[in-house]
């Protein structure tokens, strides 16, 4: 019998659990957490997921400890964190 699949999962955005359906991206829970600001560039302005597909590289933060991780790209799982420096 096959296993039941997670429905939804818990994260921890900059310290905040969010809940998220389970498939969900790092950088859609952003935008579900109510904040799609990943970052800020070197002039302070706030930027966030561009393109969805990896190629911009606007929507990095540091997941589970590891920066500068494309959030687009990235699933969200239980228990993981992730923290932006906007």
């Amino acid at each position: 019998m096959p296993e039941p699949r997670v429905k939804a999962l818990t994260l921890r955005i900059n310290g905040r659990a969010f809940t998220v359906p389970a498939g969900t991206s790092v950088a859609a829970a952003l935008a579900l957490a109510g904040d799609f600001v990943s970052r800020s560039d070197l002039g302070g302005r706030p930027r966030g997921p561009l393109c969805g597909m990896g190629v911009c590289f606007e929507c990095r933060a540091t997941v589970d400890g590891v920066p500068e991780v494309l959030t687009c790209l990235t699933p969200c799982r239980e228990d993981l964190e992730v923290v932006t420096d906007a």
